[in-house]
């Protein structure tokens, strides 16, 4: 474990659910620093994090945030990360390599559950963390309360470190339960010691004894101490406390207000004897020897593509500008520019110290989640890199049709600097898609391919893969016949239509006897009919049909595999009206995923959206969650997880693949044919 003055940088992130106070408590880290002389506002926009025009419009985090600042002669890297779901893969490859993880909470036990995802994420990482309960000043109900709600959610025990003093509008102060120390807040000053108030020595006694039976569950010594009704030194008490929150045996909890500073200085002195060591991090993520990690890529104008790293050893010299990496593939590539990050602001910097977060110029093909060597030797990470499923898609074409190549060039970087972003043509419908983490996701990706890139586009819901198929057969001739002079044209054709076995596509066959039509021309005669088959009597393409050559014939010097491709086109054109087409719509198997106590408004969903209900189970690995399973037509998707997120305080979440094709009649399927005939007139 890290203590005192080291040469050493913490990192450390800032995590939690939207709207707890991340970007104000990094604020207030800085600012308690001596970084900042005069703390910004998230709300007036003038913090250090949240400072891109997306960011600021919408008054919350979309990209990570990044400060460092010294505090009692110790460096610290700080990453706020967002907390909206639509964000929240911003974090992905930050958490891994981290000394530390800062779990933001409010004080509202109703929303402790919003904390699960997260602290299921830390626990699958074996990454250290702590819980910091925000605006304390304005907490009404209890902390045991809002401890004992968390508590279900994490694997480890919550052991409170400090416990509220009140009064009648909130908390006015704390007592530290390791140092036994009482403290009254002093907005925007460091708190005021005092005797710990004669009113709260009984619930202090009782608190403090309740976190040393905690810790004593991973110690043979202070489990001594308790039972003998021994004192344990305080040296032991703060050891152990640093220990097990390093081995991610316990998880302490810190107060405090970030708006107004409380609360702020006593969690840096805590990081500073207790944040662990940058080996840990090293260790967990699976570098050996000299190695960084990648944390996020991004493209910045005339400096073009950056890599934002986080050196986790190479000894006393560090990285250097000009420094080879070994990339996982075994490549190379040589370092053109170290830069220090102080929010939306970069300085050149000829080198950087294990543990610091810098950028990296020129790096052109490390990914996120990726380990790059420093000294020659290829890396592999021990941390799988989190891919996360689309949820939701726009079809997207430039403003400007001449910006074509231009947005393809565009796109691609920004699905470079965003993995949870995917773009490209959909093989039914060739439109082209961006599909993300959902709506403001999609929204605020697009607002910065206008502002970084200069492409503007168009967006709209995407079109649905209708088909149709056949209920009926149907003979038809076809017959091509045209003569103007010369060699004309000449095809006849009889044609069988009928339905084929669902899922069995396009079958073509031919019974032809006696030669009448040459067998040269039976391509021509399915390619033909395949002609005919892109657009249907109802204006969409038909699927599973079987085509039959029965009978036709030629002309000597006319035909021609031109005349008879021509005959087959009409001859299923007229087969295909009598054949009784029917709509099919693609339905998906879908999963979502919910909290049990909104299950019964999410299975209502399903219906509503002219879905079936195909089974749900208890959600594995997960406390009060519940796994629900449909069939869901795909047009009814679109905004699907809006609801879903609207319905569970954000925490949903749903996957979906294709799962079949299904007919669709009546109202439905009227209202989809009368908007492709509308589409089609225009």
């Amino acid at each position: 474990m890290s203590g005192g003055k080291t040469a050493t940088v913490r990192a450390v992130a800032l995590s939690g659910p939207c709207g707890t106070g991340k970007t104000t408590l990094l604020e207030s880290m800085l600012h308690a620093a001596g970084r900042l002389q005069r703390k910004g506002s998230v709300t007036q926009g003038t913090s250090v994090g949240d400072a891109t025009e997306e960011a600021r419009a919408r008054g919350l985090s979309t990209d990570l945030n990044v400060a460092g600042f010294e505090f009692m002669g110790d460096r610290y890297s700080v990453v706020d990360c967002p907390g909206s779901i639509d964000f929240l893969s911003e974090a992905d490859a930050v958490l891994p390599a981290m000394d530390l993880t800062i779990v933001v909470a409010d004080p509202d036990p109703a929303r402790a559950s919003l904390l699960q995802p997260l602290l299921r994420r830390l626990d699958d990482l074996q990454a250290p963390h702590c819980i910091f309960i925000n605006k304390i000043d304005k907490a009404r109900g209890r902390v045991r309360d809002m401890i004992s709600a968390i508590q279900p959610f994490s694997v480890e025990p919550l052991v409170a470190r400090q416990i509220p003093i009140w009064n009648g509008s909130g908390a006015k102060g704390y007592i530290d339960l390791a140092l036994e120390r009482a403290y009254t807040y002093e907005p925007g000053k460091p708190s005021k010691l005092i005797q710990i108030p004669e009113a709260e020595k009984a619930r202090e006694i009782e608190a403090r004894y309740r976190m040393l039976e905690q810790m004593a569950d991973f110690d043979d010594e202070l489990m001594e101490d308790l039972v003998n009704e021994t004192a344990p030194r305080l040296e032991h008490v703060l050891s152990d406390l640093a220990a097990e929150m390093g081995r991610v045996q316990i998880v302490p909890v810190f107060l405090g207000s970030a708006e107004n500073g409380s609360g702020v200085r006593r969690l840096l002195k805590a990081l500073r004897h207790e944040t662990p060591a940058l080996t840990y991090a090293a260790q967990r993520i699976g570098a050996e020897g000299s190695a960084a990690a990648v944390l996020k890529t991004r493209y910045a104008g005339q400096a073009g593509r950056q890599t934002m790293v986080r050196v986790l050893s190479g000894g006393s010299r560090g990285l250097i500008d000009g420094d080879v990496l070994t990339l996982p593939d075994g490549g190379s590539e040589r370092v053109a520019g170290v830069f220090s990050i102080y929010g939306e602001s970069q300085t050149k910097v000829e080198k950087a110290s294990p543990g610091d977060i810098i950028y990296l110029g020129r790096i052109e093909k490390a990914a996120p989640g990726d380990l790059v060597g420093l000294n020659g030797q290829r890396q592999t990470s021990a941390t799988d890199k989190v891919k996360r499923p689309p949820v939701y898609s726009l079809a997207v074409e430039p403003q400007n049709r001449a910006d074509d190549v231009k947005l393809a060039a565009a796109m691609a970087r920004l699905v470079d600097e965003d993995a949870a972003l995917s773009f490209g043509p959909d093989p039914q419908t060739r439109e082209f898609r961006l599909s993300g983490q959902g709506e403001m996701h999609l929204r605020v990706s697009l607002d910065r391919l206008k502002r970084k890139f200069g492409v503007a586009v168009e967006s709209r819901r995407p079109q649905t893969a209708y088909r149709e198929t056949l209920r009926k057969t149907s003979i038809q001739r076809g017959k091509h016949k045209k003569q103007s002079g010369g060699h004309g044209q000449f095809g006849d054709v009889l044609l069988e239509v009928r339905p084929g076995v669902r899922g069995s596509g396009f079958v073509f066959d031919q019974k032809i006897h006696g030669g009448v039509v040459p067998k040269q021309y039976f391509g021509a005669i399915e390619d033909g009919a395949r002609d005919a088959l892109a657009n249907g009597p109802l204006g969409f393409p038909v699927v599973d049909v079987e085509v039959t050559l029965l009978d036709g014939s030629c002309h000597a010097v006319d035909s021609s595999e031109i005349a008879f491709r021509t005959a087959a086109r009409i001859g299923v054109h007229l087969a295909l009206a009598e054949c009784d087409p029917v709509l099919l719509e693609p339905v998906h198997r879908v999963t979502i995923h919910t909290p049990s106590e909104q299950m019964a408004r999410i299975t209502a969903l399903v219906p509503v959206r002219r879905g079936q209900i195909i089974g749900f189970e208890p959600r594995e690995g997960w406390f009060g969650w519940e796994s629900i399973r449909a069939h869901i037509p795909e047009d009814e998707l679109y905004d699907l997880i809006i609801e879903i997120r609207s319905a569970t305080q954000g925490l949903g979440h749903m996957t979906s693949t294709y799962d079949h094709m299904a007919e669709i009649t009546g109202r439905v399927a009227s209202k989809v044919v009368e908007a492709r005939q509308m589409s089609a007139a225009k």
